[in-house]
Order: structure tokens, then C-alpha cells, then sequence
């Protein structure tokens, strides 16, 4: 049904929100009987790219000169000798020449980002887990609020990946503002974050892209946790250019 224009959907100079109903799917290349929505990428602003790819039984997607961090939201991803199912994840270094194939009909959440490397520091290894397998970890000491890690602290890793998971009524003990940008799918539930001077009602779906410096907040609502897979730039100096 025609929208009549209206959306949740919002751009600002340093944050975006985008909702499904706006969602564009675009082939890429490498891609066969696969397609991606493109979330956030250097031409919004970010030094990443994070898009979901979708793929039929079958379809694959082939490598990158960039790192790459697949989430799998559904289905199942092979890679090599990997098999991976929903909440798995698989990060991938820069350079490897590695195709990522459906099993099944799948949807992935995908980082790449160039590597930074820094002198005198092993370059990172191929890495596979299961998000749900992963120790949880309270914010602040804050129990309602748990963070599972997913990218091994420590500066052979230029970027970090988390979950959030925030029983209802949880929030941020504060407005946060710092160097680092984020890319934020949310996974579950939902509730109100505040991003620069504005407010907006998030749900599972939902992407945000959070450039450095954005004032950022979030308190989940509803009766069931709310849930996000979150990216940051970590380990590397403000000063050190992107490769």
C-alpha cells in the first residue's frame, strides 16, 4: 500500500536512520542469485561498508580485497569448510580469496573495511563462531544490559563487533560521544535512540549508521529484550590513515 511518503527513515549530517520499507536491493559484483542492500558505505559518509546480502539456495558471493565479518541473520552459509547457521559469524582478513555459498535461502549481515596494519603486529587469522556460545559480559556492571564480543580484543583487530541485548526498560547509563563510528542492525525487539538532537522509535530491522562524534543514546521498550549487532573502529590511532 502506498505510503503517502511517510517513513521512519532519516539522514542527518552526522547519522542516519533506515527502515525496511525504504530498503533498495542491488547486485554487486560477484554475486550470483544473490542481491544486497547496501546500508552504509563511503558514499554516506562512513569508511565501511555494511549491507545484507540475501541469496537464494545456491547463490553465492565472491571475495574482497577488504576484511570482511559475516553475520548469518538466516539459513545457512558455507565458506571453505565452514558451515554457518543463523547467529554464527565468520571473520575473514583481508586478501583471502574466499566464496561465500547458501545452503539454503539466507540472509547475512556483512562488514568489510580495508586493514590498517601496524608495525610489529601479526595480521589476524580466519575466525569462526556462534554468537549464542560467546560469554556474556554485564555493561557497567548494569545485568540488564549484556554484551557478547565477538572479535577478539587486541590491536591485531582494527574494528570490533558486539551484540547488545537490553531487558525491557534497560538503557545506556549515558549519552556517549566519541572518535569512533558504528553501524547498528537491530536484530530484536526495539526502543527510542537518541542520535544527535533527535529521538527516534527503533524496531528489529532497523540500521543505523553513527558517524564520530554523534551524541548517542538507547532505552528499549516493550515487553521482550531488545537486541543489536553493533561495529566499531577500535585499535588504531585518530591519525593513522585507512588503508
Amino acid at each position: 500500500m502506498h505510503n503517502l511518503g511517510h517513513t521512519r527513515s532519516a539522514r542527518r549530517t552526522d547519522h542516519y536512520l533506515l527502515t525496511p520499507d525504504t530498503f533498495v536491493r542491488t547486485p554487486m559484483p560477484g554475486m550470483t542469485n544473490a542481491t544486497a542492500v547496501v546500508h552504509a558505505s563511503p558514499a554516506g559518509g562512513a569508511k565501511f561498508t555494511q549491507y545484507t546480502a540475501e541469496l537464494e539456495a545456491g547463490g553465492a558471493f565472491g571475495p574482497t580485497s577488504a576484511q570482511r565479518f559475516i553475520y548469518v541473520l538466516e539459513g545457512v552459509l558455507t565458506a571453505g569448510e565452514c558451515t554457518l547457521g543463523p547467529n554464527a559469524y565468520l571473520y575473514i582478513p583481508a586478501g583471502t580469496a574466499l566464496e561465500i555459498r547458501a545452503a539454503t535461502k539466507a540472509r547475512a549481515a556483512v562488514i568489510e573495511k580495508p586493514f590498517q596494519p601496524l608495525a610489529g603486529v601479526a595480521a589476524p587469522e580466519i575466525l569462526s563462531g556462534d554468537e549464542t556460545s560467546v560469554a556474556s559480559v554485564a555493561l557497567g556492571g548494569d545485568e540488564t544490559l549484556q554484551v557478547r564480543q565477538l572479535i577478539p580484543e587486541g590491536p591485531r583487530f582494527d574494528f570490533a563487533v558486539n551484540t547488545m541485548i537490553y531487558e525491557p526498560g534497560a538503557a545506556l547509563s549515558m549519552v556517549e560521544i566519541h572518535v569512533m563510528e558504528h553501524g547498528l542492525l537491530m536484530l530484536e525487539g526495539g526502543g527510542i535512540y537518541r542520535l544527535g538532537d533527535c529521538w527516534y522509535p527503533v524496531t528489529a530491522g532497523d540500521f543505523i549508521w553513527m558517524g564520530p562524534y554523534c551524541p548517542q543514546w538507547f532505552g528499549a521498550l516493550g515487553k521482550t529484550p531488545a537486541k543489536y549487532l553493533i561495529y566499531k573502529d577500535f585499535n588504531r590511532h585518530p591519525l593513522d590513515p585507512a588503508c
